[in-house]
């Protein structure tokens, strides 16, 4: 297991935390994926770019605007900001022995502002967290580094390798490359309350990363939008969809115990039968009616559907390059696999 520590947390003061940077950046610096950026003199430069926020006698960079906190995110990541990512890899040729602050030297000037973004797309810049490089215009791809720089994989021996010498893996039969099939529509307890709505079908959902967009980025863009039919679509296979009188761009409900999600139907045959998609995060502010089923509340998007399920082995840490962190190891895929309820929605969708 990880290292326990206490750590107490000022909770009468939390807004102020949250509304401002505070000087722990400046400490401490920023990392990920190991590595460590040292930002103190930087710190102190960002907090000439942004208001100051006072509280408790001192001032720090404000958050409470977004845009604000969106140039904090831009001017701290080695992505943005060309001198964070030169430190990056400084830490990292202390770390692997390799030259590789090359890969940053040229563009420790640039900095990304949130209006810039606005002003039209930038590149990345190449990063010391990824193992990609994009430098003059090249497009990303993983492991570069590793194979053309010869920097270490994250491993234990510091080369790809297959096997897991880790006891929780061990103990879970998966320390080498391990087929699971798909959980079970009993075992998931997905469809225990919820009730068949006139011609329905149930089916296995998957929610892949959005077609239209990225997460939430892009969605509400009248181009995406126009590409989408105007919503996030539900896809189902022909054959399934005519098995409950669904044509290709009606409005269903697709719904279990967590929640439900009213949409417009793409129905294909590239689709497997048994099986129907709906793209990752999008966002519920838009293109949601409401739905029948549940009273007409507000359909929801993905996360209306599925359910978190912790996997152990994706908590184990303590040897090697084995060490659970939030969101790095993250969930198993299974809080995006689940089973749903599928009917056409009965007369026009209802909005207000």
């Amino acid at each position: 297991m990880p290292h326990f520590s206490i750590v107490e947390r000022d909770y009468v003061n939390l807004v102020h935390r949250f509304n401002s940077l505070g000087p722990g950046i400046k400490e401490h610096g920023v990392e990920d994926h190991g590595v460590e950026m040292q930002v103190a003199d930087l710190y102190d430069e960002f907090a000439k770019l942004v208001p100051s926020y006072e509280w408790n006698g001192s001032r720090y960079p404000s958050l409470v605007e977004a845009v604000h906190a969106a140039e904090a995110v831009l001017f701290f990541a080695p992505e943005s900001n060309g001198e964070i990512a030169y430190r990056g890899f400084k830490d990292r040729e202390r770390q692997v022995g390799l030259p590789l602050a090359d890969l940053a030297e040229s563009r420790r000037s640039i900095r990304y502002s949130f209006a810039d973004l606005g002003d039209q797309p930038r590149r990345i810049l190449t990063s010391p967290c990824w193992s990609g490089i994009v430098n003059d215009g090249r497009a990303y791809s993983g492991f570069v580094m590793n194979v053309e720089r010869l920097v270490p994989w994250r491993t234990l021996t510091g080369r790809q390798h297959l096997y897991q010498d880790h006891e929780a893996y061990r103990a879970f039969g998966e320390s080498c490359p391990t087929f699971k099939p798909r959980i079970s529509l009993e075992d998931t307890f997905n469809i225990v309350k919820s009730r068949p709505v006139g011609k329905s079908i149930t089916l296995a959902c998957i929610t892949p990363h959005g077609k239209w967009h990225i997460h939430s980025t892009y969605y509400d863009d009248l181009r995406m939008l126009t590409l989408s039919r105007g919503v996030e679509p539900f896809w189902l296979n022909d054959k399934d969809g005519a098995a409950i009188g669904v044509l290709d761009n009606d409005w269903v409900e697709a719904y279990n115990d967590n929640g439900v999600i009213v949409t417009r139907a793409v129905v294909s045959a590239r689709i497997p039968r048994g099986i129907c998609i709906f793209y990752h995060a999008p966002e519920r502010t838009i293109s949601f009616p409401k739905s029948p089923v549940r009273k007409n509340r507000r359909g929801g998007g993905t996360n209306s559907i599925t359910r978190m399920r912790l996997k152990p082995v994706l908590m184990a840490g303590g040897y090697a390059h084995n060490c659970y962190r939030f969101n790095d190891y993250g969930p198993p895929g299974t809080d995006r696999d689940t089973y749903v309820l599928v009917h056409k929605l009965e007369g026009k969708p209802q909005w207000d």
